[in-house]
């Protein structure tokens, strides 16, 4: 596939969305609070419902590696290589501090597209490098725009493994 950009420079996929910190709250009817995250990045134009929606939903509350590594793969671009966790790195941190969260939606938007495009380029979609980078920032826009959004089973579960 060939694919023209719209919406996007290449390596500036977020153009012109500018993205502010938010606070999600969820409280039952007595007060008590069940879910806060303080400070998430999200897109300026949001309104409050979507920024609860990504924040309680869809944002890696636990399990993230705060170290990662590259896996090369003769023939993916190094941009789009996959990443796991790097052992030797995060046993140098202290326990509680070698896992995090996804506090910025823009995390959560790479996490997406970058599968989406990885599988893409395995699989022989793309007819060019340009044409899969291509692709990935216009759905970083597609995503942060709220253009368009895949079903909730992907924002769940891809990218994670």
């Amino acid at each position: 596939m060939k694919i023209e950009r719209h919406f996007t420079k290449e390596n500036q996929p977020y153009l012109d969305l500018p993205f502010e910190p938010r606070n999600s709250i969820i409280k039952e009817p007595d007060g008590s609070i069940v879910f806060e995250l303080s400070d998430a990045m999200v897109p300026a134009h949001w309104s409050q419902v979507a920024t609860d929606i990504i924040c309680q939903k869809y944002m890696r509350k636990a399990g993230i590696p705060a170290a990662l590594k590259k896996v090369h793969e003769e023939g993916v671009p190094e941009w789009l290589q996959r990443h796991i966790p790097d052992a030797e790195a995060m046993d140098k941190l202290q326990p509680e501090a070698r896992f995090t969260s996804e506090i910025d939606a823009r995390q959560v938007f790479k996490r997406l597209s970058g599968c989406w495009t990885y599988w893409g380029w395995k699989n022989g979609y793309f007819d060019h490098e340009k044409d899969a980078l291509a692709y990935h920032e216009e759905m970083l826009y597609t995503l942060a725009s709220q253009a368009g959004a895949p079903n909730s089973p992907q924002w769940f579960n891809t990218g994670l493994h």
